[in-house]
Formats: structure tokens, sequence, C-alpha cells
């Protein structure tokens, strides 16, 4: 198993980010639900991350991976929060939206926890552990990991 995420986990990260934008831009574009100003900050380390991991991944390069990893981390931290706004009534009244959609606001809620957010948040987690399992290990070499 540590040879398979070794060997794809950049592929796999980058397929993550790719399912994560199509959503981003389904529930925007198609069921035209506005995004709140957390959102746009999630979208803003989501989006570059499918053209850093792209790039990555055409190249077969992991050097690139130091790099996208605080993207993904940063994004996560922020999907984070808004889930927890969401969740967490108190916390909606410290920070809150005074301009557009409430941040607080669900639009989807299936089983009663899983909203866009988390959804996010799902997607920077699974990122983040791909690009660290795929990383280049040092001293490891390709015989030690098959």
């Amino acid at each position: 198993m540590r040879s398979f995420s070794k060997r794809y986990g950049l592929y796999m990260a980058w397929a993550v980010s790719l399912v994560a934008v199509g959503g981003s831009l389904f529930f925007s574009e198609v069921l035209r639900y506005e995004p709140c100003k957390l959102c746009w900050f999630q979208r803003i380390f989501m989006y570059p991350l499918v053209i850093l991991l792209g790039m990555a991944c055409y190249k077969n390069d992991r050097r690139l991976i130091p790099y996208i990893l605080p993207l993904s981390i940063v994004g996560g931290m922020i999907s984070l929060y808004h889930y927890s706004e969401q969740k967490i009534p108190g916390l909606a009244k410290l920070l809150p939206c005074t301009v557009g959609v409430p941040c607080n606001e669900d639009y989807i809620n299936w089983l009663g926890f899983i909203t866009i957010p988390l959804l996010a948040l799902i997607a920077f987690i699974l990122i983040t552990c791909f690009l660290w399992l795929g990383r280049e290990n040092g001293g490891e070499s390709e015989e030690e990991l098959d």
C-alpha cells in the first residue's frame, strides 16, 4: 500500500482537486448557489491546486509538493472554520459575513451534517494526505518501496 500511495499519490491528489473544483463550479454555475466570503477564500486555495498538481503530474515532478502542501493545509483550515461556523451558532456572531450570503447558511445539508464546507474540508484533507504520502522520502529507494 505504501508503494501505491508513493507512486500515485500525486495523481490521486490531482483527481481530488479536479472533482472539488468541478463540484464548486456545479454548485455555483448550475445550481446557482451564490458563494459566501469564506467560500471564495476556499476557492482561492483550491483552484490553483488543479493547475499546480496538473503540472506536477505532467512532469512527474514531486519537487512541487512542498510548495503545494501549504495551499492545501491553509485551505483546509478555512474550511474547518467555515464548517464550525455553520454548526456552532455562536461562531457566526464573532466574525459575521456582512456582505452577500451569510457564511453560516447551509445550501445543502445531506444527512444532517454534510455541507459544502465539509465537502471542501474532506477534499483538502485528502489532497494533503495524498501529497504527504506521495512526497519523496529521503533515503528510501524505489526498490525498498516495492
